[in-house]
């Protein structure tokens, strides 16, 4: 196979159906997510209450991710994940539920409100299995030398999914209201259920079935702070996702500052993954492996550039191009991380890295939304979105000073290696 061919991974008919899982079950979560974003915003009208969104589901995500990691490399992938997608529709179904007059007619504000928390704080438990299994499932399914496209493929897929996803949440809020939205949602996640046993079982590749957790949870914590350049490129997108969370407080910017209403909340949500497209089709044809250190700077500083000019715009078009610009740099960013993570990690501990890659980098995409939601109550909106910009900026010099190996983390020598295997 050849080494340019941007569509390697593609060529395995069991990548294209892991793909379409993959972005079935990311659009249904992350569109549920923003919907109920709104719901809770409309309920409220407090911009903390967002982030208690993220609260309740980042204590459970947090709290059991290395957990997690220990059963996903201690289990078959396939399996697990089509027991945690069972899970998911559950949380669906029961959003669909609050949000239905027939039944809530009754309740206080404050009883819904709890409920939703619940249900939420429930999908971040779930969430900590989720990042694992499929980080370990894509390396089943595909050989290991065209791992740098497939996380290609599968960074975009998710890139877009993520963002498309809120984007026709916004829209269909519009459309049909938050409940039959929910209704939505809960059809893709069994549509993705349905998908996925399409895939075979796969083999579980660990020699220690049956290790004490303990002694499992510390090497897999002892492997990625040993290993720089997973310890750095979790490290620098951490910090980029937690300051750069500004996504979070889009409602408020739909409704009370730019003033556009569900259907401009739509196009805020959807320019990001535009961006996301345009880079899924540039690194698809271009090699990321080289200067892959000074690539990742590069893309999370113009990262933190956009969320400061978004959190200045007070012009729509502005505010969307920033978005864009900002779904550019975070799918390069994304692209860059995976191929780190797919390339330096054992088969066997796929599970117990991408634990720690979650309480690192996933888990701040929800802790980012509570800090959002703090510092927006505290400083004002605009205020707290360049602030966070602004330590997304200061975070890449600062690494990009005091961690020359960091910066000049070149992947070509990996990626030869694999290529004879």
């Amino acid at each position: 196979m050849a080494k340019t061919d941007p569509y390697a991974a593609l060529r395995f008919k069991e990548f294209n159906i892991f793909l379409l899982v993959r972005f079935v079950l990311v659009f249904g979560w992350s569109m549920q997510f923003i919907v109920i974003e709104w719901e809770v915003y409309s309920l409220t009208k407090d911009p903390l209450s967002l982030g208690v969104i993220g609260l309740m589901e980042i204590i459970p995500a947090f709290t059991m991710a290395l957990f997690a990691g220990h059963i996903v490399d201690q289990k078959e992938k396939r399996n697990l994940l089509a027991l945690c997608i069972a899970a998911f529709s559950i949380i669906s179904f029961g959003l669909f539920l609050l949000t239905w007059p027939i039944i809530v007619s009754d309740w206080s504000t404050q009883t819904i409100l709890y409920s939703i928390y619940a249900l939420v704080f429930f999908g971040g438990f779930l969430r900590s299995f989720f990042g694992p299994t499929i980080f370990s499932l894509v390396a089943l399914i595909v050989p290991k030398k065209v791992y740098p496209n497939a996380a290609t493929w599968n960074s975009s897929t998710w890139q877009m999914a993520s963002v498309l996803g809120p984007a026709f949440g916004g829209f269909f809020i519009g459309w049909i209201g938050v409940h039959w939205s929910l209704c939505i949602i809960f059809g893709l996640v069994v549509l993705s259920f349905l998908i996925l046993l399409q895939i075979k079982r796969k083999p579980i590749l660990n020699p220690k079935i049956g290790e004490p957790v303990i002694e499992s949870l510390k090497e897999g914590v002892r492997f990625v702070f040993k290993t720089k350049a997973i310890l750095g490129a979790m490290t620098l997108d951490m910090v980029a996702v937690l300051f750069g969370g500004a996504i979070a407080l889009l409602p408020i910017f739909a409704q009370d500052i730019l003033k556009v209403g569900s259907e401009g909340f739509g196009v805020l949500r959807a320019a990001p993954a535009v961006g996301a497209f345009l880079t899924m089709l540039i690194t698809a044809y271009i090699p990321i492996s080289k200067n892959a250190g000074m690539k990742l700077l590069a893309a999370i500083f113009g990262f933190g550039l956009s969320i400061i000019v978004f959190g200045l715009s007070s012009i729509f078009w502005v505010s969307v191009l920033a978005l864009f610009f900002s779904g550019v740099t975070d799918g390069v960013s994304m692209v860059i991380r995976q191929t780190i993570l797919q390339i330096k990690t054992p088969d066997h501990m796929r599970g117990r890295v991408s634990s720690v890659n979650s309480m690192f980098v996933g888990s701040s995409n929800e802790l980012g939304a509570f800090e959002s939601g703090v510092t927006a109550k505290l400083m004002g909106t605009v205020t707290a979105v360049v602030f966070g910009g602004t330590m997304t900026l200061i975070t890449v010099i600062t690494t990009g000073i005091v961690s020359p190996s960091f910066r000049k983390l070149d992947l070509t020598k990996d990626l030869e290696e694999h290529n004879k295997d």
